[in-house]
């Protein structure tokens, strides 16, 4: 009998790894290296972060640590600048991209995306010697408003293509844009309504906000073009999170408390 479950045991693992060796070069590649590597920006909250003791913290990260906890690998977190994420996902230096990236056609002609694994939209962060007179974003479509937003993002996007006559300036960090407005430097920051609606809680005595998002923006994770399997993988992965309730209680962790915040303060 222990000849045959030895045998038996052999013989599974030489399927695991046939199956694993032509599951796709990404799956590949992390089954090989033993570690599954995550592009993100940190500074996204409450996505990625830096916190007081140097380490990574936020939803993508907790989302990250899940999936390869799943797959049997070490997390390795790649922080990389925005402007050079997609580079740096093509190139090799990550194996996907978790970094609330919204899906667009021009970044989707680059890189693959799976399926949305949260919907979120434009707000804004408003000067208060404007409240009553900036209700919407319509209203900052003047010349004499000054609007900031982050360096390569969704939001300077929408400011150059809904807000056209106003100023813009732009920015390396959503924190640094988000400072002008408390400065007095412009009149209002627009970027994703996480973001918005954590800053202006945090700098309540500083800043008013419009949180109701006027734009509609699915983020998703971004694999290289070419690898359906990681395309699957990614899907297969969100939907039984969902459904086993691991998403909702990593959602609630960072988006429905803010137990987190001291953490970075």
């Amino acid at each position: 009998m222990k000849h045959k479950i030895g045998k038996l045991a052999a013989l599974g693992a030489i399927i695991f790894c046939s199956a694993s060796a032509n599951a796709g070069p990404v799956l590949d590649g992390i089954a090989e290296s033993g570690e599954l590597r995550a592009c993100f920006d940190a500074g996204y909250m409450p996505f990625e972060m830096k916190s007081k003791n140097n380490s990574y913290i936020g939803f993508d990260i907790d989302l990250g640590k899940v999936m390869a906890k799943q797959m049997g690998v070490k997390y390795v977190p790649v922080n990389t600048a925005w402007d050079g994420i997609i580079p740096a996902l093509i190139t090799g230096k990550c194996d996907l991209i978790m970094a609330g990236m919204t899906i667009n056609a021009q970044r989707n002609m680059k890189v693959n995306f799976a399926d949305p694994y949260i919907i979120v939209g434009q707000s804004i962060i408003v000067n208060p010697k404007l409240k009553g007179e900036i209700n919407s974003y319509k209203d900052l479509n003047d010349p004499k408003y000054t609007v900031t937003s982050k360096l390569g993002t969704t939001g300077e996007v929408v400011v150059k293509r809904m807000l056209s006559k106003a100023k813009y300036n732009a920015f390396e960090t959503e924190t640094d844009a988000a400072m002008e407005v408390i400065n007095g430097k412009a009149d209002a920051m627009i970027y994703d309504m996480p973001f918005v609606s954590i800053y202006a809680a945090q700098n309540s005595d500083k800043v008013d906000s419009i949180l109701e998002p006027f734009t509609y923006e699915p983020l998703g994770w971004a694999v290289k073009q070419g690898d359906p399997d990681m395309v699957n993988f990614l899907n297969n992965f969100l939907r039984q999170i969902k459904g086993d309730g691991t998403y909702d209680r990593i959602y609630d962790k960072w988006f429905k408390s803010d137990a987190w915040l001291k953490q970075i303060n």
